[in-house]
């Protein structure tokens, strides 16, 4: 290994030379308290950056036992390291004449979910780091003391203010992990008590519009009826009442100005654990839940929606939103999802429920079945259940919920009694006859030629300029109604995955959940590095009902329903 000075000399005999010379910094470098790795540097049309990873010992960083202890303490301090990062790159950013700030050290900022990334990795014995350098260059040459300013001046106060321990607030790390931990022991003993989501009491709901950041007023705290608290007591010592919504069919029921929408979006959020302070830190959900929106215009590959229009082999170019959303769902149980949530503000009018008396008016019977009709039968015989909420368009649900939630003055009431009361008379929505059980045994095969990210001579253009859009090859697969992604570096990672998932799997065809088993696998055992040829710091784990959600939104994508 080559020491810091070898380092220095390097850059000196770069300055001026053309970003190809990079090459020669390829190597290992002591810089004493920390080692810089230099692995990979292709000259060409991604020399704007430099790879570099920071490697510290834990015998330097000097972080107790105790934050290192379990796998889900590892994955939280590692989050917490991420953010620390970004907060000390920001304060080492230069600004220029016009008041620009000029970053020359580049790295992900995480938003307010946590989730396993690939910014910092903690292993047994050291912490290491993946930056991008923006490479300082004068009239297109290697600026060498630019390069030697950030090496030599600016990584060294970020190590020192992001990675040592001695220089953090010990009380806020165990602050930061101890929450993790509580919170994934809450989610861990969910299902023994009968219960698919937990909404803690004091939880806060709102958003700044168009933002994840957390922007609240004493109104806008969730509260609980005293009879539905249910309490928490993790092995820390912590207790935390709210509201368990237990297995089943569930209805929240409140105006558009309760926070009823705001709700279920963190029931759905709460498949993930949040950062202190964020107000949604115990509002939490089994991991199996997926939130379907209506989204239409999207397409539909051979999706069996006997169950709900009729339609047993259903492919559309561009689906109305009821397609659509029926194909969101049926998808959705696919991929394994085990509870369904739903919100009439982003469903299809008639998709949720219908009035029986209308029905009998219109003088035919209705070609869509509701999902009112169907739920009961869903948590029968797939074991799956179903959280909706509204106002004006779930009636229906009333005569078949187990239980009625009312979300009014920030207050969550159980009126299920009251609600079942004032539908007397009212019978339950009927569905004809159908066997749900082929809907997860039936399995649709992916042709893997139609899954291709090539553009002319260009193999794997993947990108993702925003959470909601992914693009892959020719295609833009629009993600907007998949309301459970977590941030753009995971909207990439879905079209990274897609991507290694044709390489190593699909030389020949297989079942769409047969393939998303084999990926989960790779990333529970090989993490993120598989799915890439170079070592990146800006992937975020998704989960396999997100990956599915683009992949059966990619407009190329063909299915058979038959063995091939």
């Amino acid at each position: 290994m080559k020491d810091k000075l070898e380092f220095f000399a390097i850059l000196q005999d770069v300055d001026g030379r053309e970003a190809a010379e990079l090459n020669r910094l390829l190597g290992d470098y002591d810089f004493n308290r920390y080692v810089i790795k230099i692995t990979q540097y292709a000259a060409g049309e991604s020399d704007q950056f430099l790879p570099v990873i920071v490697r510290v010992n834990h015998a330097v960083s000097g972080f107790p036992e105790s934050l290192l202890a379990s796998p889900i303490r590892r994955t939280a301090l590692e989050d917490y390291l991420a953010r620390t990062l970004s907060g000390a790159i920001q304060r080492q950013a230069t600004f220029n004449a016009q008041g620009v700030a000029r970053r020359r050290i580049v790295a992900p900022h995480p938003g307010q979910k946590i989730l396993p990334r690939s910014t910092v990795q903690i292993a047994d014995d050291y912490t290491d780091v993946r930056l991008r350098l923006l490479v300082p260059r004068q009239r297109d040459r290697i600026d060498g003391a630019a390069l030697q300013t950030v090496f030599f001046d600016d990584l060294p106060v970020i190590v020192q203010e992001a990675l040592l321990y001695c220089n953090m607030d010990g009380a806020d790390v165990e602050r930061f992990v101890g929450l993790m931990e509580d919170v994934d022991e809450i989610r861990q003993g969910l299902a023994a008590r009968g219960l698919i989501s937990f909404v803690g009491a004091g939880s806060m709901l709102f958003r700044q519009s168009g933002s994840d950041l957390p922007d609240y007023e004493a109104e806008q705290i969730l509260d609980a009826d005293p009879s539905r608290l249910q309490q928490f007591e993790t092995s820390s010592g912590r207790v935390v009442k709210g509201v368990g919504i237990s297995a089943g069919v569930t209805l929240i029921l409140g105006d558009d100005y309760s926070g009823r929408v705001e709700l279920m979006r963190a029931i759905a959020a709460g498949i993930y654990n949040h950062i202190p302070g964020d107000g949604r830190e115990y509002i939490v959900t089994m991991p199996d839940t997926v939130y379907v929106a209506a989204d239409p215009g999207r397409s539909v590959q051979r999706v069996d929606l006997g169950c709900l229009l009729g339609e047993a082999d259903f492919s559309a170019a561009h689906a109305d939103a009821a397609h659509a959303q029926a194909a969101s769902l049926v998808e959705g149980l696919e991929a394994g999802a085990r509870v369904i949530v739903l919100d009439e503000s982003d469903s299809c009018p008639g998709f949720l429920g219908s009035d029986a008396r209308l029905e009998a008016l219109a003088g035919r019977p209705a070609r869509l079945t509701p999902l009112a009709a169907r739920a009961q039968q869903l948590f029968r015989e797939l074991g799956v259940s179903t959280v909706v909420a509204g106002r004006h368009a779930v009636g229906s649900f009333i005569p078949v919920a187990d239980v009625v939630l009312l979300l009014e003055n920030g207050v969550l009431r159980d009126i299920t009694a009251e609600a079942k009361a004032a539908w007397t008379g009212a019978s339950e929505p009927e569905a004809p006859a159908y066997d749900l059980t082929q809907l997860v045994e039936t399995a649709r095969w992916l042709i893997p030629p139609s899954i291709d990210s090539c553009v002319g001579r260009r193999d794997g253009v993947i990108d993702a300029p925003d959470a909601e859009t992914l693009i892959f090859g020719r295609h833009t697969i629009t993600l907007g109604a998949t309301r459970q992604i977590a941030d753009v570096h995971q909207a990439l990672t879905i079209g990274l995955i897609i991507e290694y998932a044709r390489q190593r799997y699909l030389d020949e065809p297989r079942p769409i959940r047969e393939l998303l088993d084999l990926v989960e696998r790779d990333l529970s055992t090989e993490g993120l590095d598989p799915i890439t040829r170079e070592l990146r710091g800006d992937l975020a784990r998704p989960r396999r009902y997100e990956i599915a959600a683009a992949l059966n939104r990619l407009p190329s994508l063909r299915v058979s329903r038959a063995a091939l």
